[in-house]
């Protein structure tokens, strides 16, 4: 199984967290490292074309998206949080290929590092989860 990785650099050490964490689990869950594609972002914005472009390639069985938004003191935590979680939703219903959202929304940075290891491992687990489901689909 081939799974590609879409990380935003915006918040580092959050996103390195889940990155691991995914990856970690992603061997665990039997996928090569040699079949892990990742690609880094600046932002959370910029997630779901990266995604596009790697699900439009045929070369991936799965997507996982990487990241953190944390609140600060303006409406700009909204936008970027529910346009990125938009934009992740739409290119996986328009492409057909599974995409686990492992971008984290929190309030503040002690949160994020919180959830980080959790999150990572259950977006790698749900990627393989719904790529395994729509190849059974797919051949019944």
């Amino acid at each position: 199984m081939r799974v590609g990785i879409v990380m935003s650099r915006f918040n580092p050490d959050i996103g390195e967290g889940l990155l691991s964490a995914c990856a970690d689990e992603l061997k665990r869950l039997g996928v090569a490292p040699a079949d892990m594609a990742i690609a880094s972002v600046p932002g959370a914005l910029e997630i779901p074309l990266a995604l596009q472009t790697m699900a439009q390639s045929g070369k991936f069985d799965a997507l996982v998206a990487i990241g953190c938004v944390i609140r600060g003191e303006t409406y700009h935590f909204e936008i970027v949080s529910i346009e990125s979680a938009r934009g992740i939703t739409d290119v996986q219903l328009n492409t057909g290929i599974p995409i686990a959202n492992a971008v984290l929304t929190t309030e503040d940075d002690d949160q994020a590092l919180a959830r980080m290891a959790p999150k990572g491992s259950e977006a790698a687990q749900a990627a393989i989860e719904m790529a395994n489901l729509l190849k059974a689909i797919k051949t019944k």
